[in-house]
């Protein structure tokens, strides 16, 4: 899977939200609660986590996500991107400032060892 490499380099902090609904409208935050705050090499090894998911094909189900990570810069203000996951169709959606208009829908195999081991860090952080 592929993320902002300028908004990677620059990440300080994740935050993973479990989600609770859909935004009020397009561009907003996934809404729910914040879990966990991971930064330094925790966050360094989520990402390349997370870029390590191998492609698949879309998977019907209407994109219900369960889960979201935001990543900020040091600065702690606004999100460079938020990826919410959908285990269930393997899809990605990110949204953000420094989420080009082609990575902004992705699919993964959610069946993998990778994704289940990014599956087993959201659960693991859950509020």
């Amino acid at each position: 899977m592929q993320l902002p490499s300028r908004a990677v380099a620059t990440t300080a902090l994740l935050e993973v939200i479990r989600i609770t609904g859909v935004p009020a409208r397009s561009g907003a935050p996934y809404p729910g609660r914040a879990g966990a705050h991971w930064a330094g090499s925790e966050a360094a090894d989520v990402l390349a986590l997370i870029e390590s998911l191998p492609g698949s094909e879309q998977h019907r189900c209407g994109f219900s996500p369960g889960w979201s990570v935001r990543a900020y810069p040091d600065t702690l203000d606004l999100p460079l991107f938020e990826a919410a996951f959908c285990f269930t169709c393997h899809e990605v959606r990110m949204q953000g400032s420094t989420v080009p208009p082609t990575l902004a829908k992705q699919f993964f195999d959610a069946s993998t060892p990778q994704a289940q081991s990014l599956l087993t860090r959201l659960r693991a952080a859950a509020p």
